[in-house]
């Protein structure tokens, strides 16, 4: 595996990198902060990565840089052939309600932007006969609850694209994955209270890695999501109005 990997110096993504690397597969990191970049690759290195891993700054607010960040990719990988988005912005409803600019960003970030880096990975994927795209999005894309009105509404337009892509180039060869994690014990996560069935992520790593090698199109991580997103999923308008999950 060739992997490119955007988010994988914290949480999920970083949990994932390191069990990448402990595969012995080549990667290259794309991310925000150059200091937290190296240090994640010499730690990848360290744990089995094959060769060096290298890295570049990328930035979901900065679409500009995405062509850049994954030609710098493609060179030092000789082509990649995997795409792994796990970074993302989050904001509780309340905070988001409160900050115009800071739900733009988060709209922007989770939807927008990450489609915009996704389709520059897929031409260059399909270019070359197909490849893995697998992508974090969340369970609270998958119902409309009124405490995540709008981190939930980018989730669910991420979701829909992601299965859209899937659906129209699989045939082609793109492997579309579309991760989504409940609930789950990260930094972004921190100073919420965990509800019943919280994730850790070297676990959700561990599903995301078998999903990678079966091109599962969807994933509920910890997989007891699945059923509870189902459920969620079939209450009725007047039962959701009145729950304040």
């Amino acid at each position: 595996m060739k992997a490119v990997l955007l988010g994988a110096t914290r949480g999920m993504g970083r949990a994932l990198a390191q069990q990448l690397a402990a595969r012995g597969e080549q990667l290259f990191l794309l991310g925000r902060s150059p200091d937290e970049l190296a240090a994640s690759a010499k730690d990848l290195e360290l744990r089995g990565a094959q060769g060096s891993v290298e890295y570049a700054a990328c930035d979901l607010l900065e679409p500009d840089g995405f062509a850049a960040a994954l030609d710098a990719a493609d060179t030092a990988l000789d082509g990649f052939d995997t795409v792994v988005v796990t970074a993302g912005l989050f904001g509780t409803q309340e905070e988001l309600e409160a900050d115009t600019a800071a739900a733009g960003r988060v709209l922007l970030a989770n939807f927008t932007h990450t489609v915009m880096l996704c389709e520059e990975a897929r031409k260059r994927l399909l270019a070359r006969g197909g490849g893995t795209l697998c992508v974090f999005s969340s369970v609270a894309g998958d119902r409309g609850r009124k405490s995540v009105v709008l981190y939930g509404s980018s989730k669910a337009g991420l979701s829909h694209y992601l299965e859209g892509l899937d659906h129209r180039y699989r045939e082609q060869g793109l492997i579309t994955i579309c991760v989504k994690p409940g609930f789950v014990k990260t930094g972004m996560t921190e100073g919420l209270t965990p509800p019943p069935f919280a994730g850790e992520t070297e676990a959700v790593a561990q599903r995301v890695i078998r999903a990678l090698e079966r091109g599962t199109p969807m994933l509920y991580a910890p997989g007891i999501w699945r059923w509870i997103m189902l459920v969620i999923q079939h209450l009725p308008r007047r039962v959701m109005r009145r729950v304040g999950f």
